[in-house]
């Protein structure tokens, strides 16, 4: 569900997105330059926003080029809201949680979780949704529960935060992780969605399970693919 905080407006998040949304290492600097950035944005007519084409349905390029989904309508509505157009590029996760954007593009609106490790390189605007992180399992799977996982193959997208959960690595900030991560045999893809086409091949073809954004099951299994879901969200 997309929230925004009571004592925040949108358009005070919009202001604060486009004006402090920015990527380095040298986040001071960036600050003192972050109304440049709004500036540059609006004498340019265009907002140049990463995110990702194969993530359905927060966001997704069609066939004939046009892109769809959550984040690019709430992308489209700050544009909106700045008097800009919205420009969208298909940017690999991994490289926009690394940082040095080096001016490529302006901003990220692509369901990115606060952690304390990428606030390191990236300045976040408060959190405009939250969504839970599901396991789901091919739908003939006999996987009882999430323990029940326990060495099996298990498929995630590259640096997200659901590789670092099954890791043991992640710290999130203002939330908890409900459910212990499972030691299971890492399998890391490119994206989410090729992990999920890969289990949908069959139980145990090449994964055993998928750990992924709630959503992005649910739309999976609503387009016919014979996956379900596997217990609770563990975050």
């Amino acid at each position: 569900m997309m929230f925004v905080s009571r004592r925040r407006s949108l358009q005070a998040l919009l202001f604060t997105l486009a004006g402090c949304l920015t990527l380095g290492t040298a986040q001071g600097s960036l600050l003192a330059q972050s109304n440049d950035l709004l500036a540059q944005v609006k004498e340019r007519g265009v907002l140049r926003v990463s995110t990702d084409s194969n993530y359905r349905p927060q966001s997704y390029l069609n066939p004939d080029g046009t892109w769809e989904g959550f984040d690019v309508d709430v992308a489209r509505e700050i544009a909106s809201r700045l008097g800009v157009e919205a420009e969208f590029l298909d940017i690999n996760f991994d490289v926009i949680t690394a940082g040095s954007w080096n001016g490529r593009w302006d901003v990220n609106v692509g369901s990115m979780t606060v952690t304390a490790e990428r606030q390191q390189a990236l300045l976040f605007t408060i959190p405009y949704y939250y969504t839970p992180a599901s396991f789901i399992v091919h739908e003939t799977s006999t996987t009882a529960d999430i323990p029940a996982l326990e060495g099996k193959r298990v498929g995630v997208g590259t640096a997200t935060t659901y590789q670092a959960y099954l890791e043991g690595t992640l710290t999130l900030e203002g939330e908890t992780i409900a459910i212990p991560a499972p030691s299971v045999d890492i399998r890391i893809y490119d994206t989410d969605s090729l992990a999920i086409q890969d289990l949908a091949l069959g139980d145990g073809t090449r994964l055993d399970a998928v750990l992924t954004a709630l959503p992005t099951a649910e739309d999976a299994i609503q387009e016919g693919l014979p996956l379900k879901t596997l217990g609770d969200p563990v975050y």
